[in-house]
Order: C-alpha cells, then structure tokens, then sequence
C-alpha cells in the first residue's frame, strides 16, 4: 500500500491500524503510522484518535497529548471519544487531577462529556481512594442533565464497600433504587463483599436470594464471595452449601472455589480433607495454579508434614510452575519451626536463583529459628544483612531478636539494641516490651523492668496482662512479695485479671 501511486485512501490505513489497536498490538501501529507519515500520507482525524489511543494504552499520555494538539493545529474538530480516551489515559497513571482539570476546561469551552467519560472518572478517582471526590461527582454531573448509570454508582458501591463504609453503601444503594436505577450482578457482589467483611454471612446470602427476584443471574464470583467468607469463619458445612447451590444454578466451580475450600479446611486443622480436594481438582478438569500448590504447601508446614511439602514443590517444578514467595515461606517457616533449620539455607539460595524475592516474612523465620536454637552470632548477623538489603523490621522481627537475645544471655545487648529502638523512635507493641521485662526479671533486674514499665505507657503501649504476669511471677520467685502484691492489685484494678 505504501508503494502504490497513486496512494490508497487514509481510511484503508486506518482499517490497518484499527485491527491492530483491537489485538493490542500498539506499538506497531505507531510504528506503521510513522511509516506512512514518512511517505507525505496525511492522517485524518480517524488516524490521530487511534494513535492517542495507542499512547495512552502505553501509559505515554505526554505523547497522547502532543498528537491532540496536532488535531487542533490541523483544524480537526476532536469528538468525544477522544476526550474521553485522554481522560482515561491520566487516570490510567493516576493523574486524576489533570483529568479533572482537562474535563472543567472543555466544559468551559462549551463541550459536552457522555455518562462513559464519566464513568472513567468515577472509576479513575475511586481506584486512587478520592470516594468521596467521585460522590460529589455523581451529584455534580445530574446538574448537567446528565443520568448516572448503574456503572458509576455500582463502581462507588464498591469502592465503599472496601473502604469499611458499608452504610453509606447501603444508602447510596437506596438511592439507585429510588431513582430507578436497576443493580446488576456488580452492585450485588460488591454488596456482598460489604456484608461478608462485616461478618454478616445471613444478610450476604439474602442477597443472593434478592438477586433471584430481580432475574439478574449470578456469578461464579458472586458465589465465590460466599464460600470465602463461610470458609474464612471456619464455616465449612455453609460453604459447601453455596457451592451446591452454584452447581444448581449452572455454574461450575472453578479453581479460586477450590482454593478457597482447600484453604477453609486447612485453617480449621483438615489438611486430609483439603489434600482430598486438591486431588479432586484434576479429576474434574481443573487444573491447580500456584495458590493451589501454596495452599497445600502450608497446611502441610503448619502439621509438620514436610516431606508431604517437599513433594509437592517438586511436582510444581517438575510441571514447570514456578513457586513463588509465598510458597517458600511456607516451607521455610515449616522447616524451621520442625528443627529442620540445616535444610531451609538451600530453600533461601533456591529463591534467590529463582528470582524471588526474601521478604520480612522469610527473615522473621529464619530470625526465630536461629534464636531458639541458640544461634544468636548467626542471627545478629542475618539482622544486620536483612537491614543492609533494606527490609525494614516489623514488630514481630523485633520481638523475635529481643526476646531471642534475653533468652539467650545476652541482656546486654538486646538493652544496647532495645535502646536503639527507644532513640529511633520505633513504635513498638507490648510482645516486644515484654520480652525485655522478661530478660530483665529473669536477671533480677527489677528497678528496670518496673521503669519499662513506666516507659511503656509514656510511649502509648498499654501494659497487658502477660507483662503483670511476668514481673509479679519473676517477684513471688524472688521472695519480693510486697511488691508482687502491690502489681496483683494493680492488675485487678486495671481489669486485666479475670
């Protein structure tokens, strides 16, 4: 076509790039727009619109940008789908306050927006947390004569639903139905995720029966947001239930639904029955991925069924799925935790040869493993190199290394390395204070424990019962009995015994 004289019209071009644009392939229609540009082939406006389109699917919005002004410099008139596609492109990089200022200037200039631009900006400033920005947005765009859709509302619905704020959920529901804007199965799992993170399982699963009544069918989701939150409660009979009612209503479970009860059984300790559905699932024409393999993996470690474990990590190699941090972890803690802790250094090198990455989670079980096995040289060394590699320590980290040093007989330098914490301003929780009182006590260190203690609650740590228990325990055990009294009646006075 290039090469052709005379040249075949600018619409046979765009059909070219137009096919290229639906099978994602946007860099070559870039390239082949450039190509033809080279050879003095004019673009229309058609052209022009593809290329912002392809920029911005590519997150180059600067690029986007610069082809409108050329529609402009041109003497083009764009139309709303080109707006609507930059809109899009600066959501897409998050930029909603250039998307929200590009949108005033066009109205400013007389332009009209769709309810699907926005749509796009609904959805844009609910994905960065601006909930309440895309709500004034709602009431906003019906000053404009235009109708919000089930889209938007739906989209804010949700957003509300995974920021906890569940009854404005509910009242923004009632709003659509007021308006006579019908839900869809969106509204209704969005809804449902609500009531599930609420613990209300009853008022969920009524909503599925309310779905029924308006004829809007449901979905594998929707029913996989059930069998989640009844597996998650430990609610295994429930959860077999909803997915006997997905069978009735033609769905098939797929392999998040057996994950999901593979994970039920594993938390309420039935690893057998979770083994039994992991091996159904190929039986039935699903194939695991890897949480599947995760999953197992863990419920596995957590009944010190290890060999079990290492089988199938091999299976996952030998079927070409690559294990990923989760898996590892998995393995590493249930090694460690089986005094296994000699075999979990080739685990750590396997990792790292396989590109996945050692995270906090990893360090703390190797971190614990060390300390109750008295290698407390290794451990301060492997602290050192978790914090050189820039992993920042969480609480539990720090509790596993103070208490590991105190048990350990190094009181001096779980003091030096606690005191460290106190200076950098490091907020800590009550497990790590009271693995320092403990370290104190046990070495007689009473004034200090008791001024801990003190210091404890001038940093915003409330005293639990377990720190009571170990200072008036270390005490009775020193004969101090006046003062293991006076902190039993403090306890009692404080409410912390029952």
């Amino acid at each position: 076509m290039l090469y052709m004289r005379p040249s075949p019209p600018i619409p046979q071009f765009n059909i070219i790039l137009g096919s290229l644009v639906n099978i994602k392939h946007y860099p070559t229609a870039i390239s082949l727009s450039k190509q033809f540009e080279s050879k003095g082939i004019t673009p229309d406006i058609v052209t022009l619109s593809i290329l912002i389109n392809c920029f911005c699917h590519l997150g180059h919005v600067n690029f986007a940008f610069s082809v409108f002004a050329k529609i402009l410099k041109m003497g083009y008139h764009p139309d709303i789908i080109t707006f609507t596609t930059l809109i899009k492109g600066l959501c897409l990089r998050g930029q909603l306050r250039k998307a929200l200022h590009f949108h005033d200037d066009a109205v400013a200039q007389g332009f009209r927006f769709n309810q699907v631009t926005y749509g796009t900006l609904v959805n844009g400033l609910c994905k960065t947390g601006e909930t309440k920005a895309a709500l004034e947005l709602l009431k906003k765009i019906e000053g404009h004569s235009i109708n919000p859709n089930v889209v938007m509302y739906s989209t804010i619905i949700d957003s509300l639903c995974k920021n906890n704020l569940f009854a404005d959920a509910c009242n923004l529901y009632s709003e659509m139905i007021v308006k006579k804007i019908s839900p869809n199965v969106i509204t209704f799992n969005s809804l449902m995720h609500g009531f599930c993170a609420m613990g209300h399982l009853k008022e969920a699963i009524a909503l599925l029966n309310h779905m029924k009544l308006k004829n809007i069918k449901p979905t594998i989701h929707t029913f996989n947001i059930l069998v989640d939150v009844s597996c998650k409660e430990g609610k295994m009979k429930e959860g077999k239930i909803v997915i006997a009612a997905m069978v009735k209503a033609g769905g098939k479970p797929d392999v998040v639904t057996y994950n999901t009860l593979m994970n039920g059984y594993c938390l309420v300790n039935e690893v057998k029955h979770a083994n039994h559905i992991f091996n159904s699932m190929v039986q039935n024409g699903i194939t695991p991925n890897v949480i599947s393999y995760s999953i197992m993996i863990d419920g596995f470690c957590k009944k010190k069924m290890i060999d079990e474990a290492m089988n199938l990590l091999e299976e996952m190699k030998c079927k070409n799925m690559n294990p990923d941090t989760v898996t590892y972890n998995s393995l590493i803690d249930g090694m460690c935790k089986s005094g296994r802790i000699d075999y979990v250094w080739d685990l750590v090198d396997e990792m790292y040869d396989r590109g996945q990455p050692v995270n906090i989670i990893t360090y703390s079980s190797l971190l614990d493993a060390l300390c109750k096995n008295c290698h407390l040289d290794r451990a301060i060394a492997l602290f050192k190199n978790m914090i050189n590699r820039g992993i920042k320590p969480d609480k539990y980290t720090y509790t596993i290394i103070v208490d590991g040093l105190c048990k350990g007989g190094r009181l001096k330098i779980a003091q030096d390395f606690f005191q460290h914490l106190l200076i950098k301003g490091f907020h800590m929780t009550a497990p790590t204070y009271n693995a320092m009182i403990n370290g104190l006590c046990k070495a007689g260190l009473f004034d200090k424990a008791l001024a801990l203690l003190s210091k404890m609650e001038e940093k915003g740590c409330m005293p639990n019962a377990i720190t009571f228990e170990i200072i008036i325990s270390a005490l009775f055990e020193k004969n101090e009995n006046d003062m293991a009294e006076k902190l039993l009646r403090e306890m009692i006075a404080r409410g912390l015994l029952q």
